[in-house]
């Protein structure tokens, strides 16, 4: 398999923002590693075994159940842990595996930024594929200048899956994804950008970046935790203007 380049990240703190609540939240990280570039069609042809028509474009076009699968697939080629396991589409991730993983959205935030403080960390023409661009699909990785941390397009080119769910409330187990993709304006094309869909979901602007980095903790990770979860999924009080009913 074409190697994956990873590198390690220092941990620190970066603040999320929540656009339905209108809160923030500062968030504690602990080194992590994470993926020099978007997962590519070759790597995911070789490890899945799926043909690439444009090897060296980001693998889009992947499901988010698709990429936790992947994960494990590039962990056991590598004689890792495997970081996930499954009953049938629920997903648990084992959070002292070292394996291969997706990043949780603070991980992918704090990386993306790089010290930046900005929506973006340089200017966008250089560093991001968007729709000023005027391109039609994804474009092979690296082709704009890296963040300070040393990664490619975390920016433009293509959304990337994260771990987190979205927003449990409202759309159920919709996972994020975050970044921006080459046919979005500069509006979308920033570092707090959460957007999402659900597991099965894949579309041709939507792809992924590997993480690794085990934890001594249970069930609460790199500004993710179970139960947090739970308790937004449980939220009370009437729905905000706009809502459609949540299916259950």
């Amino acid at each position: 398999m074409d190697d994956i380049e990873m590198t390690r990240v220092a941990g620190g703190n970066v603040t999320l923002h929540d656009a339905r609540t209108k809160s923030r939240r500062s968030v504690g990280l602990e080194p992590f590693e994470i993926g020099v570039f978007a997962v590519t069609q070759e790597q995911l042809a070789e490890i899945l075994g799926v043909s690439a028509a444009f090897p060296r474009r980001p693998a889009s076009d992947v499901s988010w159940l698709r990429a936790v699968h992947f994960c494990n697939a590039a962990s056991e080629w590598e004689g890792l842990d495997s970081a996930y396991s499954f009953d049938g589409e629920d997903v648990t991730w084992h959070l002292d595996s070292d394996g291969y993983r997706l990043p949780t959205e603070a991980e992918w935030e704090f990386a993306c930024r790089a010290g930046s403080t900005t929506p973006h960390y340089g200017p966008l023409a250089d560093v991001a594929w968007t729709s000023a661009d005027g391109v039609s699909a994804p474009q092979n990785v690296g082709g704009k200048h890296p963040n300070l941390n040393g990664l490619f397009d975390t920016l433009g080119n293509v959304w990337e899956w994260c771990w987190d769910l979205l927003d449990p409330a409202r759309y159920n187990d919709y996972r994020v994804f975050r970044g921006g993709g080459f046919a979005d304006d500069a509006w979308s094309v920033r570092a707090s950008v959460r957007r999402g869909g659900a597991p099965r979901m894949h579309h041709d602007d939507v792809g992924f970046r590997l993480a690794r980095g085990g934890f001594d903790s249970v069930d609460a990770a790199q500004g993710w935790s179970a139960a947090t979860d739970q308790e937004r999924a449980e939220r009370g009080g009437p729905n905000p203007f706009g809502w459609t009913p949540r299916s259950t």
